[in-house]
């Protein structure tokens, strides 16, 4: 099986491939809005395009490209009669050449450069498909784009469970689990975070019970998390302005996975926007983890999670 598979190591996946749309100002501005990116090369009459857009400009919509080859369906077509059949995105890898520019026109070779042998992993067994994508802006070598999957046989899933126990039986098992777990949560403690000269000031606030932002001295602009220098002007001098405390959830994920003794999963954490316009990452208290929302409003509170640390976290509200 696997020399029929490696056989496809070097075959075309597109060729002569061309961007949708040419570089546009339109889909800069969204992308950096969506990453709250406001880096000023972005904008402007000389912008340049972020770099990690490379893949963007090559992607065919939901109407798809033309100029696919076949190899890459009939490399599937082998997978999934080998019971493959399962997919799943695991990493790509980007080569920045030039920037792009608005109006550059955008082309791509793409080929596909290994498959692995068969893997196994916690989803399953299956191969690695690397495909590499080299992309030029009008004719120049503009980047090189690396996209990794895993075609894959799902594992089977667990046995049934056992019977349930009798309920003396089972009370005494939560009993006991409880027991264990609270001893467990008992003796762990949060990470540390870690404290330098450049974030000391956060810090000291956060003992006050007061949130701090940095404030350029040179531009007035804000920025979080704590840097040395502004990003906007690279000024070196600042002071600082306390947040108000209100915000809202700007993005949220929510853990399951993997367990870690001082926390009990499932639990939010977020991205918040401030008043004051920056964000930051925390937990979300108060409300359900199922409950937390996108714009959902919050407030700022410091929670104590042991005798030696207290966090700014932030309450939500389900109004």
């Amino acid at each position: 099986m696997y020399p029929l598979l490696k056989a496809f190591e070097g075959r075309a996946a597109a060729t002569s491939g061309r961007g949708k749309d040419a570089v546009n100002e339109p889909m800069i501005r969204h992308w950096c809005e969506a990453m709250g990116d406001t880096n000023p090369a972005y904008t402007g009459p000389d912008a340049i395009a972020p770099p990690t857009m490379l893949q963007a400009w090559t992607m065919g919509g939901l109407s798809g490209h033309t100029d696919r080859s076949s190899a890459y369906d009939e490399l599937f077509v082998l997978l999934d009669g080998a019971g493959y059949t399962s997919v799943v995105a695991t990493d790509c890898e980007q080569e920045y050449l030039r920037p792009l520019r608005p109006g550059d026109a955008v082309t791509f070779d793409a080929v596909i450069e290994s498959v692995s042998p068969r893997k196994t992993t916690k989803l399953g067994t299956g191969h690695f498909v690397t495909t590499r994508m080299d992309v030029r802006a009008d004719g120049e070598p503009a980047g090189t784009h690396r996209f990794r999957i895993l075609k894959y046989a799902p594992a089977p899933r667990p046995e049934d469970p056992a019977p349930a126990p009798a309920p003396e039986q089972a009370q005494a098992q939560a009993q006991a689990q409880a027991q264990a777990q609270a001893q467990a949560k008992a003796k762990a403690l949060r990470p540390r975070p870690v404290v330098n000269r450049d974030n000391r000031g956060f810090w000291d606030g956060v003992q006050e019970h007061r949130l701090l932002i940095q404030r350029c001295a040179s531009c007035s602009a804000l920025r979080f998390p704590w840097l040395p220098g502004c990003n906007d002007c690279a000024g070196l001098d600042w002071d600082t302005v306390e947040a108000s405390g209100a915000g809202t959830v700007f993005s949220y994920v929510v853990m399951h996975h993997p367990p870690f003794p001082a926390f009990d999963p499932p639990y939010a954490v977020a991205v918040v926007e401030l008043a004051e316009g920056v964000r930051m990452v925390s937990n979300i208290t108060g409300v359900p983890y199922d409950k937390v929302r996108i714009g959902m409003p919050v407030q700022l509170e410091f929670l104590r999670v042991d005798e030696e640390l207290e966090l700014p976290v932030f309450r939500g509200s389900e109004g």
